[in-house]
């Protein structure tokens, strides 16, 4: 496709990704000086489309982007009025005080939002100051200067092939130039995924870390409501099988969102993310909150869990990594919202002093120096040691040692130093001879669900003419080596069932159904033999939440 000749368009700054990252540095940019030429691109059908996240906010970037946010109606309106926290056995559950957490663990003051709903007032706020906005448009491919420099994006490419060719109702898109381009595409980003493989910003950092978040929104008894009360579990069911946890948030209009997290570095291939969220659901403090209750929405999305040592160099010539993008998500406190609207601040005001001094297609170094020795970095680094001694040591040891280091740390000192992540979430996964399969209760219907029926909850729908988004770099790595080897991960480890083998002529065969993915990019991060790229289908396609 980069032999194509198209039109070109030239911004000052061009932003992939209509997230809180992105819209923050949109804003801040036109704050700066409202004569900048500034757009964003938005592969979801609309803003907020394609968000999906707790969430619990905490303010700090929203008061330092747009301090009256109250007064302009920001939908941030339900303060955190309870806190609890549950070690769950299977019958049973133990709340943890909260006087023994470290401060930063106090949610005093945060607020439980829709954050679809935030960026699409975000968007509001933006296109008010003058930024140009494009939803339903993917941006395909990076576009390189002369000097190697990132310059801008493909976007709007519509109609190609099946097999990928243009064809004669082929809609070939056009380039848009940058001085500078922001990449705000959320956790394992296709184009971010290219800059930092081709710059290797990853070299001197430890592998970036994962988790699958899992969210539904149920309707509940306004009886057993709670506005503003927030519960976070650990334990069963995941128990030893992997590390995670659960949220449960009581928003507005008896409105419950309900979230299951799983952590992607597990060892046995046998375990199904999916499921055990929908096993969490029976468990009597859960089931007798949901009783009588609908849900109305379903997603999931991969989290970015590697925090401070894993965050990859964000800057090369011409192009800046935003929010997810990089991995701004503090683990212990489920937040990263906060992060991602105080780095695109910190790319708006770079790129602001940059321009202003007639620069353009360089590194903006004064961007990374910002996150990493401001808010950002402090927030992250009190924390850094969290999820590598989970992963290590287990659940327990992470709550005893994990909170002695938050509290070592908010008093200027680790006793661990910056403890490393070893091996990627793909790497963890250990073949199948080595773990025994794991057998789940069906779904009941009422509490809990197979995927195709929830997946009709996110509204996901992909043109089905168009090529298949999910590559295999070798068509027969998931039947010779997946199968053979890991028990066929990829048919359990998705939350929308993309993957299953059939057998076909008495021999299994590989099927993809691309028109069911959410875009979480679990498959990206956790194939075993990382065999599958994630690559933006067309615009407009994908789930179409409401109000996640």
């Amino acid at each position: 496709m980069s032999d194509i000749e198209r039109e070109a368009m030239e911004y000052d700054v061009v932003i992939v990704g209509a997230g809180p990252a992105g819209l923050s540095a949109a804003i801040r940019l036109k704050q700066l000086d409202a004569d900048l030429n500034v757009v964003v691109l938005e592969k979801g059908s609309e803003v907020g489309a394609h968000i999906l996240s707790g969430a619990v906010l905490d303010p700090v970037g929203l008061n330092a982007l747009i301090p009256d946010w109250k007064e302009k109606g920001a939908p941030v309106s339900v303060p955190v009025r309870e806190d609890n926290f549950y070690m769950l056995g299977e019958a049973g559950q133990v709340r943890v005080p909260n006087f023994p957490m470290p401060p930063l663990m106090n949610n005093h003051g945060n607020y439980i939002v829709s954050m679809g709903n935030v960026c699409r007032w975000m968007a509001e706020q933006a296109e008010e100051l003058g930024v140009e906005i494009f939803p339903g448009m993917s941006c395909s491919e990076l576009v390189y200067g002369d000097n190697g420099e990132v310059k801008g994006v493909v976007a709007g490419v519509f109609g190609l092939q099946p097999d990928g060719t243009v064809g004669p109702d082929t809609e070939v898109g056009m380039e848009l130039h940058g001085k500078y381009v922001f990449l705000s595409e959320g956790v394992r980003g296709s184009l971010s995924k290219e800059v930092i493989a081709k710059y290797d910003l990853q070299k001197g950092h430890e592998p970036q870390k994962y988790g699958l978040g899992m969210k539904e929104i149920w309707e509940i008894d306004p009886a057993k409501h709670k506005e503003g009360s927030v519960t976070h579990t650990m334990g069963w069911p995941l128990e030893s099988n992997a590390g995670g946890g659960s949220f449960i948030y009581h928003a507005e209009n008896n409105q419950v969102y309900l979230g299951f997290v799983v952590h992607l570095n597990y060892k046995n291939p046998h375990l199904f993310p999916y499921m055990e969220f929908q096993r969490f659901k029976h468990h009597p403090m859960v089931a007798e909150l949901l009783k009588g209750g609908k849900r109305v929405a379903y997603g999931a999305r991969a989290i970015s869990e590697g925090g401070y040592q894993s965050m990859p160099k964000m800057v090369a010539p011409g192009v800046a990594l935003l929010g997810c993008s990089v991995g701004m998500v503090n683990v212990p406190r489920i937040k990263g919202n906060h992060n991602a609207m105080l780095s695109g601040k910190a790319a708006a005001e770079a790129a602001f002093d940059a321009i202003k001094a007639d620069r353009a297609g360089d590194e903006l170094t004064a961007y990374e120096k910002t996150v990493r020795d401001g808010a950002i970095g402090k927030d992250l680094k009190k924390v850094r040691n969290v999820k590598p001694i989970w992963s290590k040591y287990g659940l327990t040891a992470s709550l005893v040692l994990g909170g002695m280091d938050m509290w070592t740390n908010t008093l200027g000192f680790s006793l661990f130093g910056t403890m490393g992540h070893g091996k990627s979430d793909a790497e963890a996964t250990e073949p199948a001879s080595k773990h025994r399969e794991i057998t789940y209760p069906k779904p009941d219907g009422k509490l809990s669900f197979d995927r195709l029926t929830n997946l009709s909850f996110s509204m996901t729908n992909h043109e089905e003419s168009q090529p298949c988004h999910l590559r295999l770099k070798d068509d027969k790595v998931p039947v010779e080596v997946n199968l053979a080897k890991y028990a066929g991960p990829s048919a359990r480890y998705c939350p929308a069932g993309v993957y299953e083998f059939v057998e076909k002529d008495g021999k299994p065969e590989f099927v993809i159904n691309f028109q069911n993915c959410v875009h979480c990019k679990t498959c990206d991060i956790k194939d075993p033999s990382k065999n599958i790229t994630w690559v933006t289908p067309q615009g407009g396609d994908g789930p179409n939440y409401p109000n996640m």
